[in-house]
């Protein structure tokens, strides 16, 4: 549950942008603490944060066509300071009194891409930054414009192709850019952000991962009280953290359940039980639940129905561990503010849903515990920050993610036992070839995936037919975006050769080469 009243934050109204969580990550570098709300939810968030602020995100829809997105009236009425990006610039423009055209009507087409603009008077957002008469580089991707500012503001900068590239009406603090801040194309646009936030909005800066720690201790005990919890700890970054945090907050109040479902990483059990038994004192259950897992498993192809099935039977695993240990009021979780992007459409419907992701869309509505996520508001990067704080192990903290749905989202199709050991085996190898090269902590995540695919091979004199095993490893700071590791082909050869020799059952091994987006890290 995330927490009411954030006077000390910035509220970012989503309107659909694939970009939208890096306004928020440029929010947070600055230290200031966002959060993301679908412009169909803004009300209620604006209401419940009370922010200092508000940004209105880009959009792939377009201002003129009936029916697009609106932010709420209230909020041009809230007497905050607002910046508009793209979207955000030309649908503020709009409600409050300009015009927005498509580019083709205005026979001036649309601008993507690097652009550079000029800035013609001053501006608050640009103070200590950029001085009238100066040229910038900025990245534009935009095929509507504004051709008429609302009453009230003026141009302040100007491109080729945006003669409005930022308007601003100083007395109500009103900015808004045609162009996007956010993305590193934009060389000063975190500082233009900063400018914003700081400045402009008047906060601090001064949101860091010890006050974090400090206040969700409080807010753990507020909501906990007397209750006891049960913590769903996978061995990943992300509940061990949770598992700390909590454990910090209520001691012995706290049960960690680690269950063995047999889509664990080679010796992934015997590294949990080894952690929190040696080095914290934490009561560890360990249930051995692999034939439930397998039998549930069989026949689902569909990454959703094996998802929500996972998710489901962890739930029964935790309430029989819960009746055990007399009861338990609360279910804890590693959820990470990615998972609930993910698994929530900014219209507020299904439809363009990434994924649901397990300890997300995928809890059935009659578990009887109720949730703590202390981690929700936080990125995968922050969560190290946070780990460190908390002082777990550097070798932990750096630790790859690892789903928690496990290997069976890396095996396409039907999840068997035969085919968990292989891709187990494989990953392994993988693994250990990243680590040899001196290239783990390089990667943000790499893992391999068993293609439900077979081919033809000859290994000495003989015809196989086995599985095709794909490699992945790509480089992020928070994975919401993410770019392909770029290893040589020598390492790549390499790889491949130790599979085939080592791993019986693989006799092909291709390399994803997909960036994120279009395509999302995991493969289900």
């Amino acid at each position: 549950m995330q927490a009411d009243h954030i006077p000390d934050s910035i509220l970012i109204v989503d309107f659909g942008s694939q970009v939208t969580q890096l306004i928020a990550r440029r929010v947070r570098e600055a230290g200031v603490y966002s959060e993301i709300a679908p412009y169909t939810q803004a009300e209620a968030a604006f209401a419940r944060m009370k922010p200092k602020g508000i940004i209105l995100s880009g959009s792939p829809a377009s201002v003129p066509d009936d029916g697009s997105p609106r932010a709420p009236e209230m909020l041009f009425g809230a007497g905050v300071p607002i910046l508009g990006i793209c979207y955000g610039q030309q649908v503020m423009s709009q409600q409050l009194g300009g015009e927005v055209r498509p580019g083709h009507e205005t026979g001036e087409g649309g601008e993507f891409g690097r652009a550079y603009l000029t800035v013609t008077q001053p501006c608050a957002l640009f103070d200590g930054l950029w001085a009238v008469g100066e040229r910038h580089q900025v990245w534009m991707s935009h095929g509507d414009k504004v051709t008429r500012f609302a009453p009230g503001f003026e141009i302040v900068a100007v491109s080729d192709g945006a003669p409005f590239a930022v308007i601003a009406d100083e007395a109500r603090k009103f900015y808004g850019t045609q162009f996007h801040p956010e993305v590193v194309h934009t060389p000063d646009g975190g500082k233009l952000i900063t400018n914003f936030v700081r400045h402009v909005c008047g906060l601090a800066g001064d949101w860091t991962m010890a006050e974090f720690r400090k206040t969700k201790i409080d807010e753990i005990r507020a909501q906990v009280g007397s209750g006891r919890v049960i913590c769903g700890l996978s061995g990943g970054v992300d509940s061990s953290v949770a598992a700390i945090l909590i454990h910090e907050a209520i001691g012995e109040q706290l049960t960690c359940v680690f269950v063995d479902h047999g889509l664990l990483r080679l010796g992934e059990r015997e590294q949990v039980e080894t952690m929190f038994r040696d080095h914290y004192n934490i009561p560890l259950v360990v249930v051995d639940a692999e034939e439930r897992f397998m039998a549930g498993l069989a026949g689902l192809t569909d990454p959703e129905a094996k998802r929500k099935f996972i998710g489901g039977e962890f739930i029964n695993v935790f309430d029989e561990e819960a009746r055990k240990i007399g009861g338990a009021d609360f279910l804890a979780q590693g959820t990470l503010y990615p998972d609930v992007i993910e698994s929530v459409s900014f219209t507020g419907g299904p439809s363009v849903t990434i994924k649901s992701h397990h300890n997300v869309g995928g809890l059935p509505a009659r578990m009887k515990m109720a949730l703590v996520e202390p981690l929700r508001e936080l990125f995968k990067d922050e969560v190290r920050l946070l780990g460190r704080e908390l002082g777990l192990p550097e070798v932990f903290v750096g630790r790859h993610p690892f789903p928690g749905p496990g290997l069976a989202i890396r095996i396409p199709g039907e999840v068997t036992q035969d085919r968990c050991d292989i891709l187990r085996k494989a990953d392994a190898v993988y693994l250990d070839e990243i680590r040899k090269a001196g290239l783990y902590d390089a990667i943000w995540q790499a893992f391999a995936v068993l293609l439900p695919v077979k081919t033809v091979g000859v290994m000495g004199d003989y015809r196989t037919y086995d599985y095709v095993c794909a490699l992945r490893a790509v480089t992020s700071t928070d994975g919401m975006t993410a770019d392909v590791y770029p290893f040589d082909a020598q390492f790549l050869t390499g790889c491949a050769t130790r599979i085939v020799n080592e791993v019986q059952g693989v006799n092909r091994v291709v390399y994803d080469y997909t960036s994120k987006p279009p395509g999302t890290i995991e493969w289900e």
